[in-house]
């Protein structure tokens, strides 16, 4: 965990190739007096030098540039142990993503999507969402530190014995890593399907559907609108797009909208468990883990509260213990468990169910 003495600024490196980039970002991250940057650097050899000399609190990291790269730079931090917070700026190309990745696997905490340099880029946009993540981390590390109220979960009534039909995962910052590891829990007869939210701009989500199907032992895929929802498969909700899941008949299919942001997103938790709750009532296992903001602790509570089971990742290993503690201490949860034991529980939901 990094320690952090929250009585002072925040203490932020800037690492881009471009200077006008270094000097917008800058200005916008000072522009209210709790961050202050205290060096800037073009390369990933910089970075590494600078955070060893000046230990920040945060950096944040350009993926693509000279002498070494953004995912070269995290490789050595950690090399160093080199304990920092970094959100990376990623590029809107195919290979931009996959290298996003790569660098939340390597230990960024997020990323901030930027375009090519063939596309018009609102650098004051940019900086608005970075300054946001950075101080809705640092947040999360003060209530952290803070007494917990301690909450009551696991005495609750039993559950009608109705064979569980659908998962549903929703998640956020932290997410990539977390269902990263959930995934290569699963295994191969797995004869359920998963609906996941996870908190992605456009243009990411596709290449992480395919990064986690590299690794699963089920398919995972990005959802597409009218597709028939088939066993066994993954399906993850497209970014600006919420996912519903509608029944005709007898079967289920995917519904994709551009409706309002829900909780501030699109894809947003809440609509997802909703139309999974309509569609599969108490035959649903429901699971929030690591995310920043409140967004699915409603609808699980809904979940919960027709006879689905609920389950949440505990705060110890959540990046940020956000979502999944609104969750529970909303009263939505019925089991708070470590990240490795949530697939485990999930199947032995579904044998005692009797599946």
């Amino acid at each position: 965990m990094i320690s952090v003495d929250f009585s002072r600024k925040i203490r932020a490196i800037v690492i881009d190739d471009s200077a006008l980039v270094r000097n917008i970002l800058t200005d916008l991250l000072q522009s209210d007096g709790t961050i202050e940057v205290i060096a800037t650097g073009k390369t990933g050899l910089e970075c590494v030098q600078l955070a060893e000399k000046f230990q920040p609190d945060v950096i944040t990291l350009d993926i693509e540039m000279p002498v070494m790269d953004g995912l070269t730079a995290l490789e050595n931090l950690s090399k160093k142990n080199i304990r920092v917070a970094v959100i990376m700026l990623s590029v809107l190309t195919q290979h931009g993503a996959k290298a996003t990745f790569q660098a939340l696997e390597l230990g960024a905490i997020d990323f901030v999507p930027k375009p090519s340099s063939a596309m018009k880029m609102d650098l004051q946009e940019i900086g608005t969402i970075l300054k946001a993540k950075i101080l809705g981390y640092f947040d999360h590390e003060v209530k952290r530190k803070a007494p917990r109220v301690k909450v009551k979960v696991g005495n609750f009534p039993e559950k009608k014995k109705v064979p569980i039909q659908a998962v549903g995962i929703g998640t956020s910052t932290g997410g990539p890593n977390a269902l990263h590891s959930l995934f290569k829990q699963i295994p191969a007869d797995f004869q359920h399907p998963i609906f996941v939210v996870q908190h992605m701009p456009a243009g990411f989500t596709k290449a992480f559907a395919e990064r986690l199907d590299e690794f699963s032992k089920i398919k995972v895929k990005e959802a597409e609108n009218g597709e028939n929802v088939v066993s066994g498969t993954a399906y993850i909700a497209p970014g600006n797009y919420h996912m519903k899941v509608q029944r005709k008949d007898q079967n289920a299919f995917i519904e994709l909208e551009q409706g309002p942001l829900v909780n501030g997103h699109r894809p947003s938790v809440d609509v997802t468990f909703d139309s999974l709750r309509a569609c599969y009532g108490n035959a649903l296992v429901g699971v929030i883990m690591t995310g920043m903001g409140k967004d699915g602790a409603d609808s699980i509570k809904r979940v919960k509260e027709v006879g689905g089971f609920t389950l949440a990742q505990d705060e110890k290993t959540s990046v940020i213990y956000g979502m999944n503690r609104q969750a529970i201490e909303g009263g939505g949860i019925d089991q708070v468990l470590p990240l490795a034991e949530i697939v485990p529980n999930i199947i032995r939901i579904i044998k005692e169910r009797g599946n």
